[in-house]
């Protein structure tokens, strides 16, 4: 599990849009949570190039990760939103991949599939007009 302190963090706030009456006019609920994962010293590198893959679309050309969050009505729900989506992120790029072990088919796995090229092939040189082979 992959910590970073949320001094590492930056939060913007501003005026959410949608419904809301006044409040949504009056008050900034909306939060942008900004992460500088390319500069950030609490990542391993392994995990930082893992983190900033999947990050995909929310990762600027900076190197900085953006997340937005307006699902709640309160600056410090969204807030806890944004940091839990963090957490989230980070989770999975601390999750190292499984290594892949190649396998070979069986032998009966390819007779099977000769099988069933060769029945294919058979059907298809079927399909000619008549007498002409």
């Amino acid at each position: 599990m992959v910590e970073v302190p949320e001094s590492e963090m930056e939060f913007r706030f501003y005026r959410s849009g949608g419904p809301g009456g006044q409040n949504v006019n009056k008050v900034a609920t909306a939060v942008q949570l900004r992460f500088d994962a390319a500069g950030s010293p609490s990542l391993r590198d392994d995990v930082r190039a893992r983190l900033m893959r999947l990050a995909g679309s929310r990762l600027t050309t900076e190197g900085v990760i953006v997340i937005s969050a307006v699902r709640f009505r309160t600056q410090e729900r969204n807030r806890q939103d944004a940091i839990e989506r963090l957490r989230g992120l980070l989770e999975r790029a601390a999750a190292a991949p499984a290594k892949r072990v190649p396998t070979r088919p069986t032998r009966a796995s390819r007779e099977r599939r000769l099988e069933a090229k060769s029945r294919r092939a058979g059907v298809k040189s079927g399909r000619g007009k008549p007498g002409t082979e």
